[in-house]
């Protein structure tokens, strides 16, 4: 359990947010932490162990072997820190939204909406996901509209490029377990970092 003022948070997610092709699930996950300088540590050694031509500007679980992602995430797991996810089961929207990255939003928006009351001062970090200013002004005024009244919270938001924060590329790992889990019905690595997990929200009715 982790117990201090303020918070550190990292976003990532896997899967997409096409209702009817690609993946059946959009997971988005949560990795909270008093201190992120062990995760940034063994993101930094993952790296340095990979032969010097494997080596990449970024860690994603997606473009290393699976025994990489699962040394990762045992390391990860034994550190004081805490997950947060929600899951939504794309099968379950039957009348989408015109825009479709509204999925995406209104699925980060319920994640914070979990963690604000655990973590009332949480500094939040997310991958740079739009290159358009009016976007990401657009992700950071959805959420901030879906928790304006709950009550005592100071949210950071920060939108960055995540080869160059190590906590993103950490929570990728995550994601990508967690996903593997609901989207394979293969839960190997899920449960390495299993007893981490706070809050698992699996949404399997329509969000609009």
């Amino acid at each position: 359990m982790i117990i201090a003022s303020s918070y550190f948070g990292y976003i990532d997610e896997s899967g997409d947010v096409a209702p009817f092709s690609g993946s059946k699930h959009l997971v988005v996950s949560l990795l909270v932490t008093k201190n992120p300088r062990p995760i940034e540590l063994h993101i930094k050694r993952t790296r340095k162990s990979l032969r010097r031509k494997a080596r990449l500007d970024e860690l994603k679980a997606t473009e290393v072997e699976a025994i990489v992602s699962e040394r990762l995430l045992r390391s990860i797991a034994d550190e004081d820190i805490e997950i947060v996810s929600v899951i939504v089961n794309k099968q379950a929207l039957l009348r989408p939204p015109a825009d479709f990255e509204d999925i995406y939003r209104e699925a980060v928006t319920r994640l914070i909406a979990h963690a604000v009351p655990r973590y009332p001062r949480l500094e939040l970090w997310f991958d740079k996901r739009y290159t358009k200013p009016a976007l990401r002004i657009l992700m950071e005024k959805t959420i901030r509209e879906g928790i304006a009244l709950m009550p005592q919270q100071v949210v950071l938001i920060h939108q960055e490029d995540s080869r160059q924060i190590k906590g993103l590329q950490a929570v990728d790992h995550i994601a990508w377990a967690i996903y593997q889990k609901y989207e394979h019905a293969d839960a190997r690595f899920y449960q390495i970092f299993a007893e981490k997990i706070v809050i698992e929200d699996v949404v399997v009715h329509h969000l609009w």
